[in-house]
């Protein structure tokens, strides 16, 4: 049992070596398989969505790169453009996306609204006569004035509070 907990923990440790060293830049190797992996995968989605104008943007962005001569401006450039073609793909996915949701939000929007006036159609409102009410109006007499004269109390006055020092041992 202890044999294969060293294992692990060496396979652990060999895991983190290998994905902070991917993660810095280090193996370029990885980068390229992980890339040309990413393409593989965008293109098997695309024909298998229907958008076969992105598929064949993604056909050339690929071609691009294996054509790509040595010149480090010129893979630099490629590299680019595949990231801008492929940043625009799935931008346009994305709204795509969103249109369709759109479109079934007002869809469920139409359909609420279609069964609310349906619901209204089959509520009958009969028509009743009404007379007017006419109610009396007691009559209010107005009162005269009334003073009242309230007197004010006198204000008192508080003799000052007076001030006792005690002095204890020991007090500062």
């Amino acid at each position: 049992m202890k044999t294969q907990a060293m294992g692990w923990l060496a396979a652990a440790v060999v895991a983190a070596g290998l994905n902070a060293s991917y993660h810095q830049g280090g193996m370029s190797w990885a980068h390229r398989i992980a890339a040309r992996v990413m393409h593989n995968t965008e293109a098997v989605y695309l024909l298998a969505t229907g958008h076969a104008d992105q598929f064949l943007m993604e056909a050339q962005v690929v071609k691009a790169q294996h054509e790509v001569s040595s010149c480090r401006l010129q893979a630099m450039l490629a590299r680019a453009e595949g990231r801008i073609a492929h940043s625009q793909a799935r931008i346009d996915r994305l709204g795509e996306r969103m249109e369709a949701r759109e479109d079934a939000r007002a869809a469920r929007i139409e359909a609420q609204r279609a069964r609310i006036e349906a619901q209204m159609a089959k509520i009958r409102i009969p028509a009743v006569a009404m007379t007017p009410v006419v109610l009396p109006t007691p009559q209010v007499d107005v009162c005269p004035r009334i003073r009242v004269n309230v007197t004010r109390l006198p204000r008192i006055t508080n003799p000052p509070t007076p001030v006792i020092l005690i002095d204890v041992p020991g007090s500062v």
